[in-house]
C-alpha cells in the first residue's frame, strides 16, 4: 500500500510511516538505489529486513529524497545532504519493525525507534529500566509502558551514539503516564547530564517514539 500516515510530532518534524504489504519486487521497480545500497540489501538474508529497507527508500522520495541523498557517518547515524537552496539542514532518524518502516524529518537533532508490542520486551525489563514505574498497571499496560520505555531509550541513543552508554546506569526516564505520549528523561555520561524531551505514538499493536534534544 502507499503512504500508511504523516504524523506532526512537533513545529518543523514529521513522522511518515509506510505500511509494508508489498513484496520486494514492487519496491526494486519504484525505487532507485545506490550501488552501496544495492550491495547492502543483497547482503540482507531475510526478506522482511530487505522491505523494511526499501520501504524507508520510498518514503524518502515521498519527501523529494533519494537513496543518493541518504548517508551514514562512522557511527551508523544517517544524514540527509542539504537540499538546494534549503535554509537549514533537515535531520532524519530511521526505525523499521516487522510490518512498518518509519522515518522522521526534522529540523532538530531527533532519534526515533518503533517496537512491536511482544511478551519478552517486559519479561527484560528489570535490565535497562526502573521497573517501580511499572507498578499498579494491567499486564496490558505494564507491556506498553516498559515498550515506550525501551524505545525511549533506544531513540535517546539514536542522538547520542557513544560506545559505553547503558540504558540501566545512564539513561533515566521520568515517570509518566500512557495517556500523556510524553515526558522527560535524562542521560548522564561521561561526567556530562543532557536532557531530552520524548514523545510516543501507538500504532496498531506498535509503539512509536521520538527523542528530542531539549531546548
Amino acid at each position: 500500500m502507499p503512504l500508511h500516515k504523516v504524523i506532526i510530532l512537533a513545529p518543523g518534524t514529521k513522522l511518515y510511516l509506510w505500511k509494508i504489504t508489498e513484496e520486494v519486487d514492487f519496491f526494486l521497480q519504484n525505487v532507485t538505489l545506490k550501488d552501496s545500497s544495492l550491495e547492502r540489501l543483497e547482503g540482507m538474508k531475510a526478506e522482511g529486513h530487505q522491505k523494511g529497507f526499501l520501504a524507508v527508500r520510498m518514503l524518502l522520495q515521498h519527501n523529494d529524497y533519494t537513496d543518493f541523498d541518504l548517508y551514514y557517518d562512522a557511527f551508523g547515524k544517517p544524514h540527509l545532504k542539504p537540499q538546494g537552496c534549503s535554509i537549514k539542514d533537515m535531520e532524519i532518524s530511521i526505525s523499521h519493525s516487522h510490518d512498518f518502516s518509519a522515518i522522521v524529518i526534522s529540523e532538530r537533532k531527533i532519534g526515533i525507534d518503533l517496537e512491536i508490542l511482544k511478551d519478552k520486551t517486559l519479561k527484560l525489563a528489570p535490565r535497562y529500566m526502573d521497573v517501580s514505574h511499572l507498578q499498579n498497571l494491567s499486564k496490558e499496560d505494564e507491556l506498553i509502558k516498559a515498550t515506550v520505555v525501551w524505545g525511549i531509550k533506544e531513540s535517546v541513543f539514536k542522538i547520542k551514539n557513544v560506545i559505553g552508554i547503558s540504558f540501566k546506569d545512564h539513561i533515566f526516564e521520568d515517570d509518566f503516564d500512557l495517556a500523556d505520549k510524553k515526558c522527560g528523561v535524562i542521560l548522564r555520561f561521561d561526567d556530562t547530564t543532557e536532557r531530552f524531551d520524548i514523545v510516543f505514538e501507538f500504532i496498531e499493536n506498535y509503539v512509536f517514539v521520538c527523542a528530542f534534544n531539549s531546548n
